[in-house]
């Protein structure tokens, strides 16, 4: 500790204000020894708030720490002749409301302790759920709203909230928020002149729009002092009686005994200094959260091919003719994003589920670029517009097909995606071994939507990417294959040292020959090299795995992907067509 430690300079020159987040109660100690002795630190920081309107600002500006602290009760209360005041309600005279508590104390008299609850109007106004000690926002990527703070043995010490959030929050309310703080810090040493507080002196100061003192006291005189015990009792009940009742209190039925001693032989010297600050938090009358005004930081966006960008507040009508574009990335960068998940409706178009609740209906041009029309990204949050206009790129290579069939001509191609194929023949091959065999194909199931983010034609960005791609695709058919069930169908004289495919591949081969098995299996097999690629590149050897798999190496990285998808899907189709085709 030093005498800035002490002095709290740099501490109280922040304001709550300006600061990211704002305590709205809080009562954190960082305690160290025992109070009485030599060597004891402590800082400790306690903050109440109260919410007020305009009205009530007046009134607001003379409470202090002693009125919105935390020695304030915070509770319900019926009044005898029938008014009753809300738990939220801060009142400054019985039955006089003022203001609103953010946070309220519920008191547990039968476990023992207290609880703080953030007040449910803000949680619900602002769509909040809570996640351990942190309150999220889901449609807005899940983002920590409010937090807690917890000690060791569990009890909360600290609730704040962002106050970019709380500031929406009070425009929508118009309230202003006063909080009121107080900061301790305590040190005890041998003695001032050795230690590192050796010149100062005890004062009192107005210091940054709050009140500092400075106590250097002798700890005898903190702690030390005389005392004195009083005791009275009754002397009328028969102790032997069934059912004792005393009488009315007097001189003659009482007794009693006081006693006095004194208390000290402390040592060393107690240096304290404390801080009280009060201190408004404004809103600024913006509220595109609670109540949803427009929000006037929204990104522009690249709407002609020289590059002519329109702001998106000039996009977001249904009446505004106009696509947009974006690199293909886009999809995988959402993708990464919790709550996020893709759809897909055509060959060349599909969706983007956010946790706004809309869904981006997007086609893939020949440019390997993404095309959506404007109002659908116009009409977004704010915090997606912005990742979206990051990828935003000049037209290139015309709106996609199949994306205007669906929105201008109205007539929806009939195509299908590979990406949903392959989930759709990996389940019908599921259901051919269920019906024929009577035994499961695969030894657990999986979560197509999680899968669906992985085995995507947008996975594959370039080689390395592609060769991912394909231990997706092996992760989610091959790794599980049911080798143990398999391995009773399969009647090769080596089965029990063969893997998933090869298991697989024979039991087709019993029915259509080796040599065709070996053929439908080639984008499997192929699949299965390339994932080995993965780990151990070599050029050659991935060449050959691609040449395998039906891959042509001279088409674009996003094309490759969606053709090792079309092919490995395609193999999975012949395996259950052959093997479960009636003639």
């Amino acid at each position: 500790m030093d005498q800035d430690w002490i002095l709290q300079k740099k501490e109280t020159r922040r304001t709550f204000s300006k600061s990211t987040w704002v305590p709205l109660r809080a009562a954190v100690d960082n305690e160290h020894g025992n109070v009485k002795n030599v060597g004891y630190n402590n800082e400790f920081f306690g903050c109440g708030s109260v919410a007020f309107l305009p009205e009530n600002r007046e009134i607001a500006e003379k409470l202090s720490w002693g009125d919105i602290g935390l020695s304030r009760t915070i509770g319900p209360y019926a009044y005898e002749d029938g008014d009753y005041s809300t738990i939220d309600e801060y009142q400054y005279n019985d039955k006089e409301p003022i203001g609103v508590y953010l946070v309220l104390e519920l008191p547990l008299p039968v476990v023992g302790g207290r609880q703080w609850i953030l007040n449910p109007d803000l949680v619900a106004a602002l769509r909040l759920i809570k996640e351990g000690s942190h309150w999220v926002r889901p449609e807005e990527n899940f983002i920590v709203v409010a937090r807690e703070v917890l000690d060791e043995n569990g009890e909360q010490r600290q609730i704040e909230i962002k106050r970019e959030y709380l500031l929406d929050y009070l425009a929508a309310r118009n309230l202003a928020l006063r909080l009121s703080y107080y900061r301790q810090r305590v040190e005890n040493v041998t003695s001032l002149e050795t230690s590192h507080y050796a010149g100062l002196e005890s004062h009192q100061e107005e210091r940054d729009g709050g009140r500092y003192e400075l106590l250097i006291r002798n700890i005898n005189d903190v702690f030390g002092g005389s005392w004195t015990m009083f005791r009275a009792w009754r002397t009328d009940v028969d102790e032997d009686e069934d059912a004792p009742v005393m009488g009315p209190e007097t001189n003659e039925n009482t007794d009693y005994e006081n006693s006095r001693g004194h208390k000290g032989g402390y040592e060393g010297i107690r240096v304290e200094g404390e801080f009280w600050r009060d201190e408004w938090i404004d809103h600024q009358g913006i509220s595109t959260r609670v109540r949803g005004d427009a929000d006037k930081n929204l990104p522009q966006f690249i709407v002609e091919t020289d590059g002519t960008r329109l702001a998106s507040s000039q996009l977001d009508s249904e009446d505004i003719g106009r696509w947009l574009w974006f690199r293909s990335s886009i999809v995988n960068e959402l993708l990464e994003l919790r709550g996020f998940s893709l759809g897909w409706y055509t060959a060349g178009t599909g969706c983007i589920k956010s946790t706004s609740g809309y869904s981006i209906h997007f086609g893939i041009n020949s440019s390997d670029l993404i095309t959506i029309y404007a109002y659908d990204i116009a009409r977004l949050p704010a915090w997606e517009q912005h990742i979206w206009a990051a990828q935003n790129v000049v037209p290139d290579g015309k709106v996609s097909s199949e994306l205007l069939d669906a929105q201008v001509k109205a007539q929806p191609a009939s195509t299908h995606a590979v990406e949903e194929l392959f989930f759709e023949v990996m389940a019908m091959l599921e259901n051919g071994f269920r019906d024929v065999f009577d035994v499961p194909l695969f030894t657990h199931d999986i979560n197509h939507l999680e899968a669906m983010k992985h085995i995507s034609r947008f996975a594959s960005k370039d080689q390395a990417s592609l060769l991912r791609l394909a231990k997706e695709l092996v992760r989610v058919f091959s790794d599980r294959l049911d080798v143990r069930e398999l391995r009773k169908l399969s009647t090769h004289s080596n089965k029990d040292k063969l893997g998933s495919n090869k298991l697989l591949e024979d039991v087709l081969a019993q029915k259509v020959g080796a040599e065709k098995a070996r053929k439908v299996f080639g984008p499997i097999a192929g699949a299965y090299d390339m994932r080995v690629g993965d780990a151990h590149p070599t050029s050659s050897k991935i060449g050959d795995a691609l040449k395998l798999a039906g891959i042509d190496d001279s088409n674009s990285f996003l094309r490759q992907g969606e053709q090792l998808i079309s092919n490995f899907g395609q193999s999975i189709w012949w395996v259950g067509k052959l093997l479960f085709e009636k003639p």
